[in-house]
């Protein structure tokens, strides 16, 4: 038989992501969502051999990399998940090569978004942000298509796509009764969704349940020559005790655009308590900037898009 009739290797080159039938944008990577089992060992026979078997299946996380340029359903659905209304959701990471073909699918069933992590943002980076989405499936299903058909055409093109530039250097941020304007970096915020199994003796593929959220702490490092609002706030909350609810403060993120105009995504913190404010390790003779360390918890935040949709 010639070489030319065997099937041909092929590169995935692009990832796409449909949410319930409808395509949702183009990610940068994607890694999970397969099935999997733990081997589970008997105890030792009079065989003097260890016999092992498996335990039910489970479902990897899918985890997904990306950028501005996904639908205001994708961002509905991460909304979603900050206010409390959780959302399941079935869909779909196809993957094509560069002339836009599908080549294979990922299919997942009933989703629940399980972690949405936004990057750490510094005002020296030059790098591009991305934000990062885990999705817990009940079950999922991979089936190929080589020389699949295009998904690059209609309003989905990528030439079509209002995707705008999204840096890390790029933010803006307040604090009640603080001064914020000299905050050179935040690290990364990742928000957590618990999920629990909800075990069903005649089903092979267990149903999940959402529990909680795990709200992260606000941590950001700025010049020490503005942070005397700061250094009251936690003489108060801290060595003075007054931390009441009326003590807690709120806040918000903004990223931007690079010319600054257009708010792409933002965070609006709710009941934030510093409680840890340290200077950084510095050196005699050095030249940097004395910088100092905030910390705050947070109780509660909610998500807003705005220019960082791409299309419906």
């Amino acid at each position: 038989m010639a070489i030319t009739a065997d099937k041909r290797g092929y590169v995935a080159g692009k990832y796409a992501i449909e949410l319930d039938g409808i395509m949702a944008g183009w990610v940068g990577s994607v890694e999970g969502g397969h099935a999997t089992s733990d081997v589970v060992q008997e105890k030792l026979g009079p065989d003097h051999i260890i016999h092992k078997h498996l335990a039910g299946v489970k479902y990897e996380d899918i985890s997904v990399s990306c950028g501005t340029g996904m639908s205001k359903g994708f961002y509905e659905w991460l909304k979603a998940s900050f206010d409390h209304n959780y959302q399941r959701k079935s869909g779909a990471i196809i993957a094509a090569d560069f002339n836009y073909k599908e080549h294979s699918r990922l299919t997942w069933h009933h989703g629940l978004i399980t972690e949405i992590g936004f990057p750490a943002l510094d005002a020296g980076s030059k790098d591009a942000a991305k934000m990062t989405i885990k999705i817990s499936p009940e079950y999922t299903r991979q089936t190929t298509s080589t020389g699949g058909p295009s998904i690059a055409g209609g309003k989905y093109a990528l030439g079509k796509m209002e995707q705008k530039k999204w840096l890390p250097s790029n933010f803006r941020i307040k604090i009640d009764g603080t001064d914020c304007s000299k905050v050179n970096k935040i690290e990364a915020i990742t928000v957590k969704q618990k999920v629990v199994e909800h075990a069903v003796g005649e089903m092979r593929d267990y149903e999940k349940e959402p529990a909680h959220l795990e709200i992260p702490n606000l941590v950001v490092t700025l010049a020490e020559s503005h942070c005397k609002e700061f250094y009251d706030w936690h003489k108060e909350f801290v060595i003075d005790g007054k931390n009441d609810d009326g003590k807690e403060r709120g806040g918000s993120l903004e990223y931007l655009t690079p010319d600054l105009t257009t708010v792409l995504f933002t965070i609006n913190f709710k009941h934030l308590g510093i409680f840890k404010l340290t200077p950084e390790k510095v050196e005699a003779g050095s030249e940097n900037i004395r910088r100092v360390k905030a910390e705050m918890y947070c109780e509660d935040l909610d998500f807003k898009y705005g220019g960082g949709a791409a299309f419906a």
